[in-house]
């Protein structure tokens, strides 16, 4: 008896529903559009946008659900994603239309509770799908294996080659200036008019006689040592010179 009490009443609520619809009191129920541009009413797309949103709320509040498994919370997680996506395509729709930018002005908060892994490219990670093996391991930094050096440490592989003090045992280094020199030396040659053909000038030029840069000479710590010594004493012996002279001049003066 209570069954077709139940039945009566629910063909009784699907005849006013009906009678509603008719009479323009509330709008048939009906499928979103596959593409967003297929609706050409702003009103249209602000509505199924409103509608994706709800869907994503009802979705992020989901998978937080701790009974939830593994490939449960992958397959909420595509779908917000999904949700996520088609409600930019309606919101781009919109401002085809002429409507206003949802990008700019829209609510964020949906957006903000996903994270996106490196290298992911837009996709983001709701609630418990963070927490996914494999999924975990994207969002912890990654910890250098070795330490960086210290400036102690840095300073300790510097030695006498990084100053340029042992150029002349480079093979290669030597070889190309030996090059350079027989080049500059045959262009001070030519421009002296110096025939290389002549039968009193048939030795070979010596090329290592012609040295244009003398060697930097680096001086020892004693002779440093012995220089500011000798600067001193000239100095010393100088501002005793002047003293004199000027003592003396005040004594011839009286």
């Amino acid at each position: 008896m209570a069954r077709n009490e139940e039945k009566a009443q629910s063909m009784l609520h699907r005849f006013r529903e009906a009678q509603a619809i008719e009479l323009g009191l509330l709008k048939k129920e009906e499928k979103r559009p596959y593409l967003a541009t297929l609706c050409d009413n702003v009103k249209d797309c602000e509505y199924w946008r409103k509608q994706i949103i709800k869907e994503i709320s009802k979705k992020v509040s989901k998978i937080q659900d701790v009974q939830l498994t593994d490939y449960q919370i992958r397959d909420l997680n595509d779908e917000i994603n999904k949700l996520i996506r088609e409600k930019y395509h309606w919101e781009n729709r919109i401002l085809e239309l002429g409507g206003p930018n949802y990008r700019k002005i829209g609510e964020k908060t949906l957006d903000r509770e996903g994270r996106e892994a490196p290298g992911s490219r837009g996709y983001k990670y709701f609630g418990r799908a963070r927490d996914l093996p494999g999924v975990r391991e994207l969002f912890e930094p990654e910890v250098s294996e070795t330490p960086a050096k210290t400036r102690y440490e840095l300073y300790q592989n510097i030695d006498a080659d990084y100053y340029g003090y042992r150029d002349e045992e480079d093979d290669v280094l030597l070889e190309y200036e030996t090059e350079l020199r027989k080049h500059y030396v045959d262009e001070i040659l030519k421009e002296e008019k110096i025939d290389m053909d002549d039968d009193n000038n048939n030795e070979e030029v010596n090329y290592s006689e012609y040295d244009f840069v003398e060697p930097l000479y680096i001086p020892t710590q004693s002779e440093v040592e012995k220089y500011l010594i000798e600067q001193k004493k000239e100095e010393l012996t100088k501002k005793y010179l002047s003293e004199s002279a000027s003592l003396q001049a005040e004594i011839s003066k009286q």
